[in-house]
């Protein structure tokens, strides 16, 4: 559809620009980032596995990685629910990183709350790029119709000459794929609540 090869570039665009110019610049980011990380340390740094990046400057330079990445692929209409949730969740540590308006005073407060607030309108957007379908049916609807249409084939079957009870098998595949369909919208929607929240 020509509104999605328009507007998922559009989406990209601010994030490619930004991980470009983080790689080629990335010490302001990382002199941000920096006190923001050692905080998060101390908080979990006991859980963190070994091999986790820690170094501010390994941190922004993955950051950037994603951005770009995610946003190439976003832009070309390749993978675009899964680089939308990979920017979504991007953007979140950015956000609180990069433009903490609470910790300001005056028109630095004004200026970081504006840049706030668009980061959360993009983070809208990508959320709503995340849950977008293109009009073909969401797993659980196609986790549904499959548990419907076994059923009507085993009943079919027991209908026939055959003298299997296949009922019982149909009933428990039905529930089966029911809560297959039921945890897979569960699991978006608590994705979706977190990006949110």
């Amino acid at each position: 559809m020509l509104v999605r090869r328009l507007a998922r570039p559009m989406l990209a665009a601010i994030f490619i620009k930004g991980g470009i110019d983080t790689l080629l610049n990335p010490e302001p980011r990382v002199g941000k980032a920096a006190p923001k990380i050692q905080q998060a340390e101390n908080l979990v740094g006991d859980k963190l596995p070994p091999q986790a990046p820690t170094q501010p400057d390994q941190l922004v330079r993955i950051d950037a990685g994603v951005k770009i990445g995610a946003g190439v692929l976003l832009a070309l209409g390749k993978f675009p629910r899964i680089a939308s949730l990979a920017l979504a969740a991007s953007v979140i540590p950015t956000t609180v990183v990069g433009h903490a308006f609470w910790e300001y005073d005056g028109e630095d407060r004004t200026a970081q709350e504006q840049h706030f607030l668009k980061n959360l309108g993009l983070l809208g957007g990508l959320i709503l790029a995340a849950v977008d379908t293109e009009g073909k049916p969401s797993l659980g609807w196609r986790a549904r119709r499959a548990s419907r249409k076994l059923a009507k084939q085993t009943r079919e079957l027991t209908g026939s000459s055959s003298d299997t009870d296949f009922s019982e098998f149909a009933e428990s595949a039905k529930s089966a794929a029911g809560t297959a369909g039921a945890t897979a919208r569960d699991a978006v929607d608590v994705a979706i609540g977190k990006f949110a929240a």
